[in-house]
């Protein structure tokens, strides 16, 4: 069982066969999926899912917290399951990757921004967007 299904049981959310197989996508995703990149996934197990199935199941699951909805200014709406592990973005927007990232130093400036400003950090997003460096950039 995916870790989207055994969250969905926790939260007591009904499990139906589509929205089972919607939930081991997403589990297994190793990029930022949109919804109509879900239905193609889901299509080749299940023929029988529509993407409205899609659509209300991504809604079902980002209600109940469990997957996170991102956009990354490309007009369609990315998912990716919700941890408690912190990580930030870095998307190209030549190609459209998603590069998931973790720095410590940024973490702590973050903090130490707000505290200057007079505010407890509480919770954060950050996107970076950005284009791959030339060969001749590189040096």
């Amino acid at each position: 069982m995916s870790r989207i299904e055994q969250l969905c049981q926790k939260n007591g959310l009904r499990l139906t066969e589509q929205r089972r197989v919607i939930a081991r996508i997403l589990s297994d995703a190793d990029d930022h999926p949109d919804a109509e990149e879900l239905h193609r996934r889901a299509a080749d197990v299940d023929r029988n899912i529509s993407l409205a199935t899609v659509y209300r199941t991504v809604k079902l699951f980002e209600e109940a917290g469990i997957i996170e909805r991102h956009d990354f200014r490309d007009g369609r709406s990315r998912f990716e399951e919700a941890t408690d592990d912190h990580h930030d973005h870095l998307i190209d927007i030549r190609s459209g990757e998603v590069v998931e990232f973790m720095n410590e130093e940024i973490e702590r400036l973050q903090v130490e921004i707000a505290r200057k400003l007079g505010y407890k950090l509480v919770d954060h997003r950050l996107e970076l967007y950005a284009v791959p460096l030339d060969d001749t950039e590189k040096s």
